[in-house]
């Protein structure tokens, strides 16, 4: 179930508030186009921003437009243990197949307090969980013993690793066992994250780029690594320039070129300058989806 091209939605803003109907349009449109799984309410869903109510509300309908058509791993994250467990709770009530867990951000918790928190959690609540390692947003690292013995915890089923090192998902997969599921959270570096033994993305890309993130996919885990690195040549300036300011900032500019919904975000985020969006705009142009953005004017 867990495999392929994962979309970290973006979470549209229309007015101050959550834009629902651009929002099930985006979901309906990631599933026409092929992807294989969708990420509500993550880092580029604005989480940190978005109210309990809104966070739980974009789930329930990220589920109720996906109709079990694919999976949909909830972000579920926080530094507080008890509030991630409601989280994960509410997600299995509203039908998400799996729950994505952060590392204890500010908090900077030891790799025992990392462990423990994902243990209560993993006690808690009986649904599949992904470890989500970032530490270039959070400080803390999960190390590869802690994924070890993390792994070994009944409802942990694998990571989204988000360290860009390639040779982490070798180390992983050794300490962890090849049924452990790393699904790559860095566009640029996925390619070699797919050849060390990877199954798939939680892509920012994907957002504008389904089809050609779903086709890149199916490549590599086919093996076709002669089409999976054409793909990738294609898709790279995307993956580049859609960081050129904090994510997603630039993902969202770009959504809006193509008509998807507005590019509002929430403070402290701020549209990206003229500068970044002519980085944007040339980035579709690159990759192929100028046609989309001019249709969209």
């Amino acid at each position: 179930m867990f495999k392929g091209s994962f979309t970290a939605l973006i979470t549209p803003f229309k007015g101050g508030q959550v834009d629902d109907k651009a929002f099930e349009r985006l979901v309906e449109w990631q599933i026409e186009e092929g992807t294989h799984g969708l990420v509500p309410v993550g880092t580029t869903g604005e989480c940190p921003t978005l109210s309990h109510e809104e966070h739980k509300h974009v789930v329930e309908l990220c589920v109720k437009v996906a109709r079990k058509r694919v999976p949909v791993i909830a972000g579920a994250g926080s530094n507080s243990t008890a509030e991630a467990i409601d989280f994960s709770r509410h997600a299995k009530k509203a039908g998400a197949d799996a729950v994505l867990h952060v590392t204890g951000y500010y908090n900077k918790p030891t790799q025992e307090g990392l462990y423990q928190h994902f243990k209560a959690i993993s006690d808690a609540v009986d649904l599949p969980i992904f470890l989500y390692n970032v530490p270039v947003r959070t400080i803390v690292d999960i190390s590869v013993a802690t994924m070890a013995r993390c792994a070994k915890l009944e409802n942990v089923v694998g990571v989204k690793d988000a360290t860009a090192n390639v040779a982490r998902v070798t180390l992983q997969r050794l300490a962890c066992g090849n049924d452990f599921i790393q699904l790559s959270g860095e566009d640029s570096t996925v390619l070699g994250f797919m050849a060390h033994g990877g199954m798939g993305c939680i892509s920012v890309t994907s957002n504008v780029a389904p089809r050609l993130c779903a086709d890149f996919q199916n490549a590599c885990l086919k093996g076709d690594w002669k089409k999976a690195r054409e793909l990738q040549d294609r898709l790279m300036p995307l993956h580049e320039n859609l960081f050129c300011e904090s994510n997603p900032s630039p993902v969202k500019y770009a959504a809006s070129r193509l008509g998807l919904c507005s590019a509002e975000l929430r403070l402290p985020l701020v549209p990206i300058s003229e500068d970044s969006k002519r980085k944007v705009d040339a980035a579709l142009k690159e990759v192929g989806l100028a046609s989309l953005a001019k249709a969209a004017e």
